[in-house]
């Protein structure tokens, strides 16, 4: 079975420091992710898991590789759809690199699901743009639902 892709590339007027904080804070995670957060130690091998606001599990899965504040791999698996939770588990890989005043973050999702992709291709730009705006700005690009 073939590999889905999806890629998404944008430059931060932040450091890798305040970006790797913005990534791994549930503080900052509730901001940007629509009131979601995610809880781990954010160390290789660790589980990780996002959280709805409810106390609901939307994704589960484990830390592959940390690297702060340079790269974050995860195991990831989604567990409110059933239709995507069947489909298994996907790799997330955040790059972080410095170039001049800003930090280009690239985020890669990779599955065997066509169906997943689809799903996350709507929700991670959205996410990444609020996750700019609000560290450039302190607003968010879109509010919270």
């Amino acid at each position: 079975m073939a590999s889905e892709t999806f890629l998404y590339v944008t430059y931060i007027r932040t450091t890798p420091d305040k970006l790797w904080a913005a990534l791994t804070t549930p503080e900052w995670q509730r901001q940007y992710w629509f009131g979601i957060h995610q809880e781990s130690d954010w160390k290789a091998g660790s589980s990780w898991r996002m959280m709805f606001a409810d106390g609901r599990v939307a994704d589960s899965g484990e830390v592959l590789e940390a690297d702060p504040p340079k790269k974050l791999v995860l195991k990831w698996r989604n567990e409110f759809r059933e239709d995507l939770k069947d489909a298994g588990y996907s790799r997330c890989t955040y790059e972080l690199e410095q170039h001049d005043e800003a930090v280009k973050l690239t985020v890669t999702h990779i599955s065997e699901s066509k169906p997943f992709i689809e799903a996350v291709s709507g929700g991670w730009p959205k996410i990444l743009s609020n996750l700019k705006s609000l560290l450039e700005t302190g607003q968010l690009a879109m509010a919270n639902k």
